[in-house]
């Protein structure tokens, strides 16, 4: 479900919004203190990373010749350490990032050109940041530049180039709008890393909630389904047991009664548990309505319970329908059950707005719970609830017992 929901409608699924790719996805904890993951080292972006740096570290020594110093073993090495301690940027972020900005420091004391080398200080700071250790980023990039001033406006007479002169203003611009344009970075990854990662954790929370309304769902249906049908049998295996040698007649026609409970509450159990195939099948037979009151009546009739129905059913929503249904046929399941009346009256009241169901019966109870069990009137308010409606069960004055639901007849479930 989920993975239909980012997809979207008819089109490829959509990257930006299931948050970063795997190699993206180096950290477990997220904010400030998140530990990185002890997985294996980033060797394909620590690899780029340093071609690049390499690469790009001998176009600017040409482009700078004559004017910074010549790029020797030492800082062929200096820049070695840079990009390869990038190795251990997920594991030991603050460790990195310390030893990338002293490399750094190191090369631009020493006069070497200025080119990419600052993009291994910008990597480590970033993951620092991700990994939750933004102060040690900071003050990392913040000894960094300190160091360049000092290098650029008093260091630089006793260090190489010979000849060197104070850094001009136009390029400490340059390299403020650099350290703004890493600090800026690092914010927006790690702002946008914790948004995918509640992301994430919402989705999780929503699947959760739905799989556990769709299992009380089938809960309730499992539970109408069968404590009818079941009610049933019982009652027409007593009265068959009771009448198998006075009545040989009337024991076949409470055998023939509970054959056909039987299989009708397979059928319904059969229904009920096709929702659980994969989603988006249609469902192989329509859930039952108010369409069947008549058969509700005449399986209770079969089990000794006369029902009188007055008024009509309006013409509902499926949703609605079926939670009328369902509430109807609990409150003669329980009268069956847990009444010692055999007579229970059924009023279906079509306000426009709502439906009003009322089931009666004379009482007195037989059972220790006069309106049945616990699961079944809960299963009845829920379904009333789901709905916007209500349910009201209780003892009337005369001693008998009432159910009445009241149901919206336009829901934003059904619509």
């Amino acid at each position: 479900m989920d993975e239909e929901r980012v997809r979207g409608p008819g089109g490829p699924r959509r990257w930006w919004r299931r948050g970063p790719t795997p190699w993206l996805r180096p950290w477990k904890g997220r904010g400030e203190g998140a530990e990185p993951d002890a997985g294996r080292l980033p060797w394909r972006s620590t690899a780029l990373i340093t071609v690049f740096v390499f690469a790009g570290s001998a176009f600017a020594a040409h482009a700078q010749d004559g004017e910074r110093a010549s790029p020797d073993l030492f800082a062929r090495a200096l820049l070695l350490v840079a990009s390869g301690l990038l190795l251990w940027r997920l594991r030991r972020p603050v460790a990195v990032v310390f030893g990338t900005a002293a490399a750094v420091a190191v090369y631009l004391g020493a006069g070497y050109p200025y080119g990419p080398v600052f993009l291994t200080v910008a990597v480590a700071c970033c993951s620092a940041v991700v990994a939750g250790r933004r102060r040690a980023a900071w003050t990392a990039l913040g000894m960094l530049w300190a160091v360049h001033l000092l290098v650029a406006h008093w260091l630089y007479r006793w260090l190489p180039p010979a000849g060197d002169r104070p850094a001009p203003l136009g390029q400490e611009i340059v390299v403020a709008g650099w350290v703004v344009a890493i600090v800026a970075i690092a914010e927006l990854a790690r702002i946008r890393r914790e948004q995918w990662a509640r992301e994430r954790a919402e989705r999780a929370q929503a699947a959760r909630r739905r799989a556990g309304e769709e299992r009380l769902r089938i809960a309730r249906e499992l539970h109408d389904v069968l404590a009818h049908s079941l009610s049933v049998i019982n009652v027409q295996a007593g009265m068959g047991l009771a009448l198998l040698d006075a009545d040989p007649e009337q024991a076949r026609t409470a055998l023939t009664t509970i054959r056909s409970a039987s299989k009708e509450a397979l059928g319904e159990v059969r229904q009920v548990l096709d929702s659980l195939r994969t989603p988006g099948d249609a469902p192989r037979a329509p859930a039952p309505g108010l369409d069947r009151l008549p058969e509700l009546v005449e399986q209770a009739g079969r089990a000794g319970l006369t029902v009188d129905v007055a008024g009509r059913a309006p013409r509902l929503p499926p949703h609605t329908d079926l939670a009328a249904f369902r509430i109807v046929q609990e409150a003669l399941t329980n009268v069956v059950r847990h009444s010692g009346s055999r007579h229970a009256r059924v009023r279906l009241d079509d306000s426009g707005a709502t439906l009003r169901i009322r089931v009666d019966d004379d009482g007195p109870a037989t059972g220790a719970e006069a309106g049945g069990s616990g699961n079944g009137l809960a299963g009845m308010r829920e379904r009333a609830a789901a709905l916007g409606g209500t349910i009201e069960a209780g003892q009337r004055p005369d001693g008998g017992f009432r159910v009445l639901a009241v149901l919206p007849t336009r829901t934003g479930v059904d619509q």
